[in-house]
């Protein structure tokens, strides 16, 4: 029986308790299933890759043990392969290549989400719903905000699925509003 995710849900809490890290994977699940719309694939299955990307890095943060700790919870678990796979894949130090759509769409959501939420929590209205994908270039460009993210990676996911980055920007801020309320970034704006 294919795995939930209400069951990917379950198993994100067993092992992240940290708010910020339980949004971020919230974001990327959003993200990632509006590319698997767009894409014609399997929203549930691209959901649960963007949910669980992460699942194992609060307990096992260093590059030893993340993402190969958590890869080898969801085998023991019955998950598939291309899951695992294209968990694995999203860190670059794994080895393991982005081959197919979903890894490369994995690779190319993570950081974006991540730097989205970071620039729409700075705005004044802190709302993702009034934030347009010229701020965040610019933001991009400022090397002291959200410093953790490599910009490369930014403009590398946006090339490995063929599209501009204002685009890439754009995609990820409109599928992250769908979720506004959820990912905790409708801020001050209302409906």
């Amino acid at each position: 029986m294919p795995h939930t995710r209400d069951d990917a849900w379950a198993l994100l809490t067993e092992y992240t308790k940290s708010d910020s890290l339980l949004k971020h994977a919230l974001a990327v699940e959003a993200a990632v299933q509006g590319y698997a719309r767009r894409f014609g694939e399997d929203e549930r299955e691209w959901g649960i890759v963007g949910l669980l990307h992460d699942f194992d890095y609060e307990r096992w943060p260093s590059p030893e043990d993340h993402p190969y700790r958590g890869s080898a919870i969801l085998r023991e678990r019955g998950y598939p392969e291309s899951i695992i796979r294209a968990i694995l894949s999203h860190a670059d130090y794994s080895g393991v290549p982005r081959e197919t759509r979903l890894d490369k769409t994995l690779f190319a959501c993570a950081e974006m989400a991540g730097f989205v939420t970071a620039a729409s929590l700075v705005r004044p209205s802190k709302s993702v719903l009034d934030l347009e994908p010229s701020s965040v270039i610019k933001r991009m460009k400022d090397k002291a905000f959200a410093r953790a993210v490599k910009r490369e990676d930014l403009r590398a996911g946006a090339e490995l699925l063929g599209l501009p980055l204002e685009e890439h920007i754009a995609n990820v801020v409109a599928f992250m509003r769908e979720r506004a309320d959820v990912l905790g970034l409708r801020g001050t704006l209302e409906r």
